[in-house]
């Protein structure tokens, strides 16, 4: 199973990414950790990082598709992973398929977990951390929705992506996970 994750902040995407992880035993693949994991081996590609990561100033698409083509090809991807924070923009979508189609991997599924915004505020507000003071739950939210829905066009229009309700319990959210993942796993 190769999938992508999409979640706003505050919809439990952290929560059902360890579940979906432990379930279907795959590799989870966090762009953050990516990034971090190659500037700490000091990869050749991860030395390139390290000086935009240094310097506070997101790292260019190329370099981090790069990070993604190695990491993939390690033994534990193998068997599926779930993408995490990756893609963020169409282009990356596009590198992605070019990516996968190289190697008779397509993706199988992309997983919206959509939850309403006032929702999301709720739950960001209730956390009661430094940055999650009301206008700054605003921005975050704005911004997500503008850089995501892009994303979630081109995912639709392709037929791969997955809308599945985020409100309710921990489990119930995790069994509508389940419904989709069982059927494309089958």
């Amino acid at each position: 199973m190769r999938i992508v994750f999409i979640g706003p902040p505050g919809a439990g995407k952290g929560t059902q990414a360890e579940r979906m992880i432990e379930k279907y035993r795959l590799a989870h693949l966090s762009t953050g950790d990516m990034l971090r994991a190659a500037r700490d081996a000091q990869t050749a590609v991860g030395k390139k990082a390290e000086t935009y990561m240094a310097g506070g100033k997101l790292v260019p698409d190329e370099i981090i598709i790069e990070i993604i083509r190695e990491r993939l090809a390690e033994p534990d991807c193998q068997g599926g992973y779930l993408l995490d924070g990756f893609p963020r923009t169409i282009a990356q979508a596009e590198a992605l398929d070019r990516m996968l189609a190289d190697k008779g991997t397509p993706l199988g599924a992309v997983l919206e977990l959509n939850v309403p915004e006032d929702e999301l505020f709720r739950r960001l507000a209730g956390r009661g951390r430094a940055d999650d003071a009301p206008e700054v739950i605003r921005q975050r939210l704005v911004a997500y929705r503008e850089q995501t829905s892009p994303l979630l066009d081109y995912y639709r229009q392709s037929g791969l992506l997955k809308t599945i309700d985020g409100l309710g319990t921990v489990e119930e959210i995790f069994q509508r996970v389940e419904s989709v993942l069982d059927r494309l796993a089958s």
